[in-house]
């Protein structure tokens, strides 16, 4: 092990998502244009959940959790994509190769058991609407977010753990625009099929898994919803008809990576681009676009904004 420490790779090279000149100029403004519009869009999420006293409930509490990991889960990566884009060269270091695998896996997997939180609020909300404000008080809100927290910290150390320990010895060209595990860890210079089999597929099986849960608590829902009056029942469906819609940009790509890794297809990096930069860009359209609370508050934060602006102009 000793003679692998000393040649260990410094640096990974990444191939990105193109060579092409010309279609490098073109996801340069595209994605420059797709990460700006998505941390001002949860940001804006946030900042008005956090500022609107009626908003003060636990599902915007866990709304804005959300939109805080999204622009964490969208910066761990893309800012380096974006700049790499003008380089001769793509390299990272080690360390940082390790610490977006960590970030990543620190981010996805406490977005998961956000969005079982979320599922979980919105069951209780329909199912059991008088025992929601007990079940649901601000103690149990700040024990899911930290909950997922802490669950994403030890998923992604679980991960680490393993990822640490291998010999780097060379190659170190990456095909993608990130490190992820199953990229990564086939640059091992020993042999960790089977391992790295069972090591990557676990992050797909919990995926899985959480996403049949969460699929089990919507038919719930929607069975519930039958009995509800109309209005209830459309203001109901057009929430959980939001959540629905986040789970599967979020869950479907992760699954398909995770669940069948070291497949080399180009469609693996389409979905890594797909759940790092678009589904956190398109989140804050989902619960923004189908909910009225939310967008009536998200107009009256840009309009008192743009009032505030206007007096302090000369």
């Amino acid at each position: 092990m000793e003679d692998f420490n000393h040649s260990r790779v410094s640096e990974f090279v990444l191939l990105g998502l193109t060579d092409s000149p010309e279609f490098q100029i073109f996801f340069f403004v595209v994605f420059s244009i797709f990460y700006l519009m998505t941390m001002l869009g949860n940001c804006l999420i946030f900042l008005t959940i956090l500022s609107t006293s009626h908003l003060h409930s636990p599902m915007y509490f866990l709304l804005s959790n959300l939109s805080l990991i999204d622009m964490c889960l969208s910066s761990f990566a893309t800012p380096k994509m974006i700049t790499d884009f003008f380089a001769q060269r793509k390299t990272i270091s080690f360390e940082g190769c390790i610490s977006q695998i960590f970030f990543l896996h620190l981010f996805t997997g406490t977005e998961i058991v956000l969005l079982i939180s979320m599922s979980f609020d919105r069951y209780i909300a329909i199912c059991k609407p008088l025992h929601y404000s007990t079940i649901m008080s601000p103690r149990v809100c700040v024990g899911l977010v930290v909950t997922s927290w802490t669950v994403g910290f030890l998923h992604t150390m679980s991960q680490l753990a393993f990822t640490l320990y291998l010999p780097f010895c060379g190659p170190n060209v990456v095909d993608s625009f990130f490190c992820d595990l199953p990229l990564v860890i086939q640059l091992a210079c020993i042999d960790i099929y089977v391992l790295g089999i069972f090591m990557i597929s676990t992050s797909g099986v919990i995926a899985l898994i959480s996403l049949l849960l969460l699929f089990t608590s919507y038919i719930i829902v929607l069975i519930t919803l039958r009995g509800l009056s109309p209005t209830g029942s459309s203001k109901a469906l057009s929430t959980c008809t939001a959540h629905f819609i986040v789970v599967l940009m979020f869950f479907g790509p992760c699954i398909i990576i995770y669940v069948w890794p070291f497949t080399n297809f180009l469609v693996d990096k389409i979905l890594s681009v797909f759940y790092t930069i678009f589904t956190p860009f398109l989140n804050p359209l989902v619960y923004t676009l189908r909910n009225e609370e939310m967008k009536t508050a998200v107009k009256k934060k840009l309009s008192s904004q743009y009032f505030n602006l206007g007096k302090i102009s000369p």
